[in-house]
């Protein structure tokens, strides 16, 4: 293998991984572009139990022993949601030994202070409300956790 495809392998790894859950298709699209135009790997998803199993935690995850689960840097989550809300995932994700360390934003297009603070109660790293913003993503790629530390990596509000 030629030296040069190893650097966009390496830097392919070096990308953070994003895992945007939403039961909009538009809203996926334009979250998906957000964080591609950041320089981030994303996987969409579009309800909570699709998300699960993304992240390793589908109920039919141990009968597949072969299952290649990609190592997600952070979720994205509509509130929103049939079925599963965003809540709902988040708590999963907290309540689970293997994941529990990988961020979970909450997005929502309503803005109910008593559901903002039940999931920053529950873990949610942050809630932001929508239509999410390119500055948005600028500022949580910053926060996400690398595979590697970057040194002097600055870290600018909106």
């Amino acid at each position: 293998m030629d030296p040069s495809s190893m650097v966009g392998m390496k830097e392919e790894e070096e990308r953070p991984h994003v895992l945007v859950v939403d039961d909009s298709l538009v809203d996926r699209k334009i979250m998906e572009k957000l964080f591609t135009n950041s320089a981030c790997k994303v996987t969409t998803a579009e309800n909570g139990q699709k998300a699960l199993e993304l992240l390793g935690q589908g109920e039919d995850i141990h009968t597949n022993i072969n299952h290649h689960v990609p190592k997600i840097s952070l979720v994205v989550t509509d509130y929103c949601m049939p079925g599963m809300t965003g809540y709902d995932l988040l708590k999963k994700v907290k309540e689970s030994c293997d994941i529990k360390e990988i961020p979970v934003i909450i997005v929502s297009s309503e803005n109910v202070p008593t559901r903002i603070e039940k999931c920053l109660k529950e873990g949610a790293q942050e809630f932001i409300l929508k239509p999410l913003k390119q500055s948005d993503v600028k500022k949580l790629r910053c926060q996400m956790q690398f595979t590697q530390p970057m040194k002097g990596r600055l870290c600018m509000g909106r």
